[in-house]
């Protein structure tokens, strides 16, 4: 066999077996990650790449490798699922930095962050004092989640004592020229009247890129040729 064709069968075959691999260990793989997950991510890619060019070894060599750290990866799920200490030691807890406007500089020093980190994060909340936030932590995953104290959070309907009717999901009907028959009766909807409506346009199904059933019964439709529109429902 040419070298050449070995490297695209083995590199083909390395991309199948790992996005096999992924969708078993789930979407907490692709989401923020964790120390272990992101070291499992890292290890992983690099067995793949090794399997796929280094064709003086045998390739089952590196299938057994990523075969292992697979059920590894899924012996330390399991362990975080049923052990609260054992989920804590693995992925750590999280770390207040900010408590009743006051920086924990301590805190701060411990998850190796500068004051010039800490506010970056802020402002990207749209936060640009420290004092307004009644306690802010970094995450296990290294995400900062905040909350501002009662004086600076923005009024809702409850604070103002409103009730508001619950609203209902959008349901897609059409996507990509095709029409979603399950989406459709989710809607509450049926053909004949998506193609009224479609009609009144001048328009066809194929036409149509994205179209949607809102929660307020308008119908927002999105052309192949990116114009967009927005019409209201009949009664």
């Amino acid at each position: 066999m040419p070298l050449w064709l070995e490297v695209v069968l083995r590199t083909l075959s390395s991309a199948v077996i790992l996005f096999i691999l992924t969708r078993l260990l789930g979407k907490r793989q692709i989401s923020q990650l964790s120390f272990f997950e992101y070291i499992t991510g890292i290890t992983i890619g690099s067995i793949t790449a090794y399997l796929s060019l280094d064709v003086d070894t045998h390739w089952y060599l590196g299938l057994v490798s990523m075969v292992v750290w697979f059920l590894v990866s899924l012996g330390i799920e399991y362990i975080q699922i049923k052990s609260k200490k054992a989920r804590a030691w693995i992925e750590s807890t999280s770390t207040v930095l900010i408590k009743d406007g006051k920086v924990l500089e301590g805190n701060l020093r411990k998850e190796k962050l500068t004051n010039d980190e800490l506010l970056e994060q802020l402002r990207k909340k749209n936060v640009f004092e420290a004092a307004q936030v009644e306690f802010a932590l970094i995450e296990p995953d290294g995400s900062i989640n905040m909350k501002l104290k009662k004086e600076y959070q923005p009024l809702t309907a409850s604070d103002l004592g409103l009730k508001l009717p619950a609203s209902s999901e959008p349901q897609t009907v059409i996507m990509d020229g095709k029409i979603l028959d399950a989406q459709l009766a989710a809607s509450g909807k049926e053909r004949p009247w998506l193609f009224e409506q479609l009609k009144q346009q001048g328009l066809s199904p194929e036409q149509v890129n994205l179209c949607q059933v809102q929660a307020n019964g308008e119908l927002y439709i999105d052309l192949f040729e990116d114009q967009i529109k927005s019409t209201e429902s009949p009664e």
